[in-house]
Formats: structure tokens, C-alpha cells, sequence
């Protein structure tokens, strides 16, 4: 009896070093899923953020282009009723502006918002080409309103242009790129003044009916008439 009773106490603590064996590479291994697990989900909120960040810029930014796609109408009808003649110019406004109103993803609406910049830059210079034009206190006031606007679309466009700017960096930089890849944060895209917002149009005003111009694009201007009704 007392040759055995110490064999049972060191056959006791053998097996007890063995399961604490079993369960450290266990715990490193849930260790490590943990760390993971945080540094995944951390990625994942901070992508998150940024695209709310972007959404977020993005939506005040439609704010001022659908502000002046709304003033766009009334500067038309008040440059027709002046002039009492239809142009071409007033038709490629109004696609543009149905092209906007019906854009459903950014880069439908980025597309669309630069074909509106291009056709209100013809408006315009037709506009600075007549002077009957420029003498109606309506379209004056149009222009100021459309002015003020389009300097909120700058500021706007500029604040977007940032954070998308950011989030699309960070979704290309690893390891954040596996992240976002799995979790479908797509690229967004960046506004840009196309080529016709850029090159301000040429008109040349004679005795007979002529065209303006731009890069892609001619549009028809009548002479001024001498007597406005």
C-alpha cells in the first residue's frame, strides 16, 4: 500500500499537464480569432463611416444641382418669351434635364449634371449676346439666383470630391482592400468639369441667322431681332 500511493499522485499530475497542454494551442488559436475578429470589424465600421461620409456629401451636393435644375425652367421660358423664337438650345436643356431627373446610380447623375452644365453655358452666352436680354430684370434675377447656386455646386462639388476621394483610397490600400472587397464597398466616382463645361462656346452675331459652337456641339442663334414685343 505505501509503495503504490505515490505512483497514483504522479499518474494523476502527468495527465493533468497533458490536457493543459491540449488547451493552450486552443487558446492562442482563440486568441487570435478574437484579434481577427476586431481588426475585421474595426475595418469594417471605419469603411462604413467613410461611405456614409460620401453619401453624406454626395446628398448635399444632388441638394444644389436639383436646385438648379428647378431654376433652369424658368430662365428658359423667360430667354424664349424675350427672344419669341424656339432654339435649339432650349431642346438640349431639357434632355439634359430629364437625363438628370431620370439618373438613378453618382455617375448617372454626375454624367447628366455635366451635360447641364454645358447646355446652360450656351443659355448663357446667348444670353450675354443679346442685349434685350440683357436688359429683362426677370432673367437678371434668374441669373443671380443661378449664379449663387452654381457657387454652392462648386463648394459642394469640392466637399464630395474629397471624401469620396478618401474612401477611395482607403478601400484600395490593404489590408482594407480585402475587406472591402468582400464586402462589396465599391469605387465611387469623382465629379469633373467634362470638356464642353470647360471651353466656353463661341457665338458670332450677324445680320443673319448663325451658330454658336462648342467642343461636339453646334446650336443655332438667330440674328437679334430690332423690336421686342
Amino acid at each position: 500500500m505505501l509503495e503504490t500511493q505515490p505512483r497514483r499522485r504522479f499518474a494523476l499530475g502527468r495527465g493533468t499537464a497533458t490536457g493543459m497542454g491540449c488547451l493552450l494551442p486552443i487558446a492562442v488559436l482563440v486568441g487570435i480569432i478574437v484579434i481577427l475578429g476586431l481588426i475585421i470589424g474595426g475595418t469594417y465600421n471605419g469603411l462604413v463611416d467613410k461611405r456614409a461620409q460620401v453619401d453624406r456629401s454626395f446628398a448635399d451636393l444632388d441638394a444644389q444641382l436639383q436646385r438648379r435644375n428647378d431654376l433652369i425652367p424658368n430662365l428658359v421660358n423667360a430667354v424664349r418669351g424675350a427672344l419669341g423664337q424656339e432654339q435649339a438650345v432650349f431642346g438640349e436643356i431639357a434632355r439634359a434635364r430629364q437625363n438628370y431627373a431620370g439618373a438613378r446610380t453618382d455617375q448617372q447623375k454626375v454624367d447628366a449634371a455635366n451635360q447641364v452644365e454645358g447646355a446652360i453655358g450656351r443659355l448663357l452666352v446667348i444670353v450675354e449676346n443679346y442685349p434685350q436680354l440683357q436688359s429683362n430684370q426677370n432673367i437678371r434675377d434668374l441669373q443671380n439666383q443661378l449664379e449663387g447656386t452654381e457657387n454652392r455646386i462648386a463648394q459642394a462639388r469640392r466637399d464630395y470630391n474629397g471624401t469620396a476621394t478618401s474612401y477611395n483610397v482607403s478601400i484600395q490600400r490593404f489590408p482594407r482592400s480585402m475587406i472591402a472587397s468582400l464586402f462589396g464597398f465599391d469605387k465611387r466616382p469623382l465629379f469633373a468639369a467634362n470638356t464642353e463645361a470647360r471651353n466656353a462656346p463661341t457665338v458670332d452675331l450677324g445680320n443673319n441667322p448663325t451658330s454658336t459652337t462648342s467642343p461636339g456641339v453646334t446650336t443655332t442663334v438667330p440674328a437679334p431681332a430690332t423690336t421686342v414685343r
